[in-house]
């Protein structure tokens, strides 16, 4: 099984570091093994599909419609959606190979996102070209960084917000593909989710409905800084601990999370979300991730 599943990601990944780390994931062999007794070519299928995660910020932005629409716009097709309850473990599962570099500051926040709403997972087929479709997909939503982020991008679309505050995620690559549906779903629910995407039928109407239950249960909310501080403050104050605060710079709304952190204060989870996504440290240091990213222009060298 290893050497084939090694040969099976070597055609699917341009980074021989991804080959020998995904060969011994758990996630990966799951989905693997069960596309092969389904009959489907596991290759194919992580060519022709990728994933869109809406997260709960894209919940609260109300972000979905805008997403669908730019997927029809850019030749994707919702073949199949489906909620996801998430948590700490999840997020840390599904970014398990990045987030050596990340800050604790940044898994502090990322822990009260996933608190925030349950998420929305879109499978989408389209032509596996000169680009597979979870690369030309990666491409084409934009970068992380809201600064490098250009017209047409899907998360120039939702908004520039911040680096945290993405609202979407997508698989690198068609090796992610196949990790990631492990991630998100049990052995039943791939079953269907598998078949719904080998059927191919567009399920659009399935990612709306799933909206709207959604958006009954998280409020939209603001991602504005100033909005995010006045009722962190607000809630110092009716808890009695309002500090003396007259300046309003990053470095001292970091001071203002650090402390109340410390004091086990109460506060209202979104705005320090937002307000941490500005003025918190995202990255350790400049060590690199433990895979780096997959690019376009990766896939491209390595399969002229």
């Amino acid at each position: 099984m290893t050497a084939s599943l090694r040969e099976l990601l070597a055609a699917l990944t341009p980074q021989p570091e991804k080959v020998a780390a995904y060969a011994d994931d758990t996630y990966l062999q799951e989905t693997v093994e069960q596309l092969d007794r389904l009959g489907v070519d596991a290759a194919k299928f992580a060519r022709e599909h990728s994933m869109l995660l809406l997260k709960p910020d894209a919940i609260v932005a109300r972000s979905v419609e805008s997403t669908l629409n730019w997927l029809a716009d850019n030749n994707f097709r919702v073949v199949s959606a489906f909620r996801v309850a998430v948590d700490r473990h999840f997020a840390r599962a599904l970014w398990y190979f990045a987030w050596n570099i990340a800050s604790p500051e940044r898994r502090r926040l990322a822990d009260l996102l996933v608190g925030i709403s349950d998420v929305l997972v879109l499978v989408v087929r389209g032509e596996d070209a000169e680009l597979p479709v979870p690369v030309r997909l990666t491409e084409a939503k934009g970068p992380t960084d809201p600064r490098k982020r250009q017209p047409g991008e899907l998360r120039h679309l939702l908004g520039r917000h911040s680096y945290l505050l993405n609202l979407v995620h997508s698989p690198d690559d068609p090796a992610d593909v196949l990790r990631e549906l492990a991630i998100y779903l049990d052995e039943d629910r791939r079953a269907k989710v598998i078949a719904q995407a080998s059927d191919g039928a567009d399920r659009s109407s399935d990612a709306r409905a799933i909206a709207h239950d959604l958006y009954t249960q998280a409020p939209a909310r603001s991602f504005d800084r100033a909005d995010a501080l006045d009722r962190i403050l607000r809630d110092l104050e009716q808890a009695g601990a309002a500090p003396a605060f007259e300046d309003r710079t990053d470095a001292d709304c970091a001071r203002l999370l650090y402390s109340a952190w410390a004091e086990g204060r109460e506060l209202d989870p979104w705005s320090v979300i937002v307000l941490g996504s500005y003025v918190l440290p995202m990255r350790v240091g400049t060590q690199p991730q433990t895979l780096r990213p997959v690019t376009a222009k990766d896939w491209l060298e390595e399969r002229p």
